[in-house]
């Protein structure tokens, strides 16, 4: 009986805590969450389809890209505001990348078969006779 008293004292204060999970929360997750809802939030702005945000930003979290689009959404429509056309060019594939391989020119095969480099000439032995 004690110990449930205890235990109930001990849980009292946390009850009125709704910020108990966010404490216990890793900060690189959260982080990710508020970039990904930023995100989407530009999106909006920037006059994107949600589908446009999601190609472009693959890493980011879909769920929180939503969230944050459709917040910014509900604030555009509740102030009147009008977004901005964003200037990059939307494209689905990026560009092909053409590489051009510099052709290096094979040396001339010999007929016979043999390799290409010249054999060196025999030096003449002078003869000791002759000075």
């Amino acid at each position: 009986m004690i110990a449930r008293l205890l235990l109930f004292a001990m849980t009292l204060p946390l009850a009125g805590c709704d910020n108990i999970a966010a404490l216990m929360a890793d900060p690189k997750v959260a982080q990710r969450i508020a970039d990904s809802k930023a995100i989407g939030s530009a999106c909006r702005y920037g006059m994107r389809s949600i589908e446009d945000c999601y190609a472009l930003n693959e890493k980011a979290s879909k769920a929180s890209v939503f969230d944050g689009w459709k917040e910014m959404d509900q604030y555009m429509r509740d102030n009147k505001i009008d977004g901005i056309p964003s200037k990059t060019v939307k494209s689905g594939t990026p560009p092909e990348e053409i590489i051009e391989e510099k052709a290096v020119p094979e040396p001339p095969k010999d007929k016979s078969g043999g390799d290409s480099k010249p054999k060196p000439k025999a030096k003449p032995v002078a003869d000791k006779a002759t000075h």
